[in-house]
């Protein structure tokens, strides 16, 4: 036994043995045991984390991080918020776990509070223990209740690394998993700055986009369509906000050929676009919806997909062909119910839409008009994208499309002048993402961006 593992298996209680792991032993151990996502093994060298409180967090010299990734966008309520973390611990001395055949208080409060702040007419909720199996579940749902097999999903997409999930993903992450599951068929999305329509503006890209998916509703014959699934506003692939009207078109083509919307909120809902649900700001009522991420912040694994009335009676005297043993787990459940009650009595919907509409979405057009990287920003409550050029007139994007190596050079030294001055960014491509959680104050909103407004001065450096 090497004496790294001895430290770690040594008596004592659980904080005990914790706190005897030094930053050291813990990359040792890192790297001796664990297989990371997403990653060549060799290349990485992932940063021990200490602690995190509130919108920090620490490393084990004591360097503090303003975190604006929310870890991958699901901090929506802050690090070790002390109602969720007394929920967890008071529902694991009162129950840790049920299988999910059984009824169960915390687990019946959690659908009802989720239930409540949905759309009206969507009442039930199948719990998932994260965004991807609820993606799944949803597509199967649609399937069984049109008896149609395709699925139309968008390219500019992110929806999940199970094998449908990642199939329905339009990005370069489906790519070494294909051949995917069949039936999938992607589709052009709105991009007004990067139109594939040569839009001139929000609502041209409208009209040619809806058109555009009615001519591919049609080459594939809707009566063979069971759904459409779209991110509200596309996260991770650029934080797409979709013009005015664009999600009502959607949802009138749907009515029109009998097509189930699902609208994937794993992102965006829960706060991160100023609403429960970033769908409620168009007042369109989709069929499913799918969550994660913000419904407890990832405090325990939960997600899920929230079901309108006639999908769910289609399996009232009809088994439902699916299920996960830790569906609804009540400590994940625990911290749901918590997360959900401190977001309407801290008001914390209401801090999100305001940071985008008074700090963030100003700041950034300030930021963007005094720096020829910028080439634009655009967002929702908590939830920005700042996109990188070389060339602002010509638009050219300031790495290449899914850029690794030499070509990622100019994103890798804008990355790492944020974190050099304690800044932790989210970067996707050539954009950097805005996307603090949901309870951030406007003083951390502001430092924050002070610091991504030196740190673009490095990127500016790769301009033409």
């Amino acid at each position: 036994m090497s004496a790294t593992t001895a430290s770690a298996t040594s008596p004592g209680s659980f904080t005990e043995r914790m706190d005897a792991l030094d930053e050291a032993t813990v990359r040792s151990l890192d790297r001796s045991h664990v297989f990371h996502s997403w990653s060549a093994q060799g290349l990485i060298d992932p940063l021990p984390i200490a602690r995190a409180e509130g919108s920090y967090f620490w490393d084990y010299s004591g360097r503090r991080y303003l975190d604006f990734s929310s870890q991958l966008v699901n901090i929506n309520i802050g690090y070790q918020h002390p109602k969720v973390v007394a929920a967890i611990q008071e529902q694991a001395a009162r129950l840790t776990t049920i299988q999910p055949a059984f009824a169960n208080d915390v687990r019946s409060e959690a659908a009802r509070l989720i239930a409540e702040v949905a759309p009206d007419g969507l009442d039930r909720v199948f719990f998932t223990n994260g965004g991807a199996e609820a993606n799944e579940n949803a597509i199967r749902m649609a399937r069984l209740h049109t008896g149609r097999h395709k699925v139309f999903a968008t390219y500019r997409s992110y929806h999940g690394a199970t094998a449908g999930s990642i199939t329905l993903t339009g990005d370069p992450r489906r790519w070494p998993s294909e051949p995917g599951q069949p039936g999938i068929v992607h589709f052009w999305g709105p991009y007004t700055y990067r139109s594939a329509f040569h839009a001139e503006d929000d609502e041209q890209e409208r009209d040619r986009a809806l058109a555009h998916l009615r001519d591919t509703l049609m080459v594939e014959g809707p009566h063979t369509v069971a759904a459409i699934i779209l991110e509200t506003v596309v996260g991770t692939n650029g934080i797409l906000v979709p013009p005015d009207g664009y999600l009502e078109g959607v949802r009138a083509l749907c009515d029109e050929h009998g097509i189930m919307l699902i609208v994937d909120e794993v992102m965006a809902g829960f706060g991160r676009c100023g609403e429960w649900f970033a769908i409620d700001r168009w007042g369109v009522t989709p069929d499913l919806i799918t969550f994660a991420k913000g419904v407890n912040s990832g405090y325990v694994p939960l997600g899920g997909v929230i079901i309108s009335d006639p999908i769910a009676e289609t399996f009232r005297e009809r088994a439902y062909p699916g299920g996960l043993t830790y569906s609804g787990h009540p400590l994940a459940c625990a911290a749901a119910v918590a997360s959900i009650t401190a977001f309407r009595e801290e008001g914390i919907i209401d801090n999100a839409r305001r940071l985008g509409e008074e700090v963030i979405g100003p700041r950034l057009r300030e930021i963007a008009a005094k720096h020829p990287s910028v080439g634009d920003v655009r967002g929702l409550g908590v939830f920005w994208a700042v996109e990188l050029v070389r060339d602002r007139d010509t638009r050219e994007p300031l790495v290449p499309f899914n850029a690794a190596g030499d070509a990622a050079k100019p994103m890798a030294a804008f990355t790492a002048a944020c974190k050099e001055r304690g800044l932790w960014p989210f970067t996707h491509f050539n954009r950097t993402h805005v996307v603090p959680p949901c309870t951030t104050t406007p003083a951390e909103a502001e430092e924050g961006l002070a610091v991504l407004d030196e740190a673009l001065a490095v990127a500016d450096t790769f301009t033409t």
